[in-house]
This record gives C-alpha cells, sequence and structure tokens, in this order.
C-alpha cells in the first residue's frame, strides 16, 4: 500500500490499515526513525502509562513523552486564546 505526501506535509492512511488496526479520526501517532534510518509509525494510547509502556528499549523514552504533554499543553493554551 501506498500514500502520496500533499504540498502541506499531510498523507491518508489507507483504509485497510486504518481498519486493520482500529484506526480513529484524532488517533495520535508517533512517528520513528530507526537506526537504519528505516521510519515506523506507532498508535499511541490516549493514556499517557499505556503509552509510555514498552518504549524504554528505544532511549529517549522519558524526554520524548514528556516533550509530547509540554507540547500538547501548549496547544490547548493556544487554543483556548
Amino acid at each position: 500500500m501506498r500514500s502520496t505526501i500533499t504540498a502541506r506535509g499531510q498523507t491518508v492512511i489507507p483504509a485497510a490499515i486504518r481498519e486493520r488496526f482500529s484506526l480513529t479520526p484524532a488517533q495520535r501517532l508517533e512517528w520513528i526513525v530507526e537506526a537504519d534510518g528505516s521510519i515506523r509509525v506507532v498508535p499511541v494510547d490516549p493514556s499517557p502509562v499505556k503509552a509510555f509502556r514498552g518504549m524504554g528499549r528505544c532511549g529517549g523514552s522519558t524526554q520524548r513523552l514528556l516533550a509530547d504533554r509540554e507540547a500538547e499543553r501548549q496547544a490547548e493554551q493556544a487554543m483556548r486564546g
């Protein structure tokens, strides 16, 4: 399966992938660049504890989790005005 990246950096996840992994609108995804240069896309569980589970092996996961949560807080504050 393939998709194209738009000029705005957006892409469509093929329906078969969305259905197989139960991906829904507003589902957060984490993009991970592997050591070999490949890209892995992983659905992020809305629960911070579940989202963090198993990430310790990748390195930097604590900083990544804290940075993600801070970015979410700032985005929410910006939306509120």
